[in-house]
């Protein structure tokens, strides 16, 4: 399954509806990038007025450490020219819908990293700086280059994309276990109703979203719609 699509000209994500077959609720999952084009959090913020309850991905609490590693995506903002604006809660969840946030703390994460070999711990926090400098001064070009593409956190090292790596599992696995076992309560407590669960999270969560929720509670994607993320001048 295609999540995010990156072409000569554009990026665009999709926007997956999922079904169990005799359950009338339906998740909405969006996947998320942290740095976009102000006209995709906009569109996300009009389909999110049309869902009953939002699940917001967010590590909860501060840290340093959590704060060096979003470097990589708060640069590229900081450049007017460069036509993007961070991902911020304030803009992107509309009034009215109520909204959790089952992610682990900034103690937790940082817990995660850890148990990673020290020098690739220290790798991490060295190169997210670096590769938000890279994002700023290349601008939204920076997205079309496989190598540096940032689908989220996780992915500000073109290693942590592949499947097997540890520090995708460090900053990952706990993270996801704890979104899907949310998922699984609202499924058993609110299943029987006719409402839109929307889920909010980083491009780089998104396919054990869809594994997890199929494997775990019989759903499956019935929709798809591509919104545009950006497009490089």
């Amino acid at each position: 399954m295609q999540i995010i699509e990156v072409t000569g000209y554009a990026v665009r994500s999709a926007v997956i509806t999922m079904r169990r077959r005799g359950t009338p609720l339906e998740f909405v999952i969006f996947p998320m990038l942290h740095v976009a084009s102000p006209a995709f959090y906009s569109q996300v913020r009009i389909r999110l007025r049309e869902c009953d309850l939002v699940v917001v991905e967010g590590i909860r609490g501060k840290s340093v450490r959590v704060s060096a590693l979003t470097l990589a995506y708060r640069f590229a903002p900081r450049r007017r020219r460069n036509g993007l604006q961070e991902q911020r809660e304030e803009l992107l969840l509309p009034e009215g819908v109520p909204v959790i946030n089952p992610d682990v703390t900034a103690e937790e994460a940082i817990a995660d990293l850890r148990t990673l070999p020290r020098w690739t711990y220290l790798l991490l926090m060295v190169a997210a700086p670096v590769m938000g400098l890279v994002f700023a001064l290349r601008g939204p070009r920076a997205f079309l280059d496989e190598d540096l593409v940032v689908e989220d956190l996780p992915s500000t090292l073109r290693a942590e994309l592949l499947a097997d790596d540890p520090v995708g599992h460090a900053m990952t696995d706990r993270r996801d276990r704890r979104l899907l076992d949310a998922l699984g309560e609202i499924h058993a407590e609110r299943g029987g109703e006719p409402i839109r669960v929307a889920v909010v999270y980083g491009a780089g969560h998104v396919p054990e979203i869809v594994s997890g929720l199929g494997d775990r509670y019989g759903y499956r994607p019935c929709e798809a719609e591509w919104l545009t993320v950006l497009v490089p001048a």
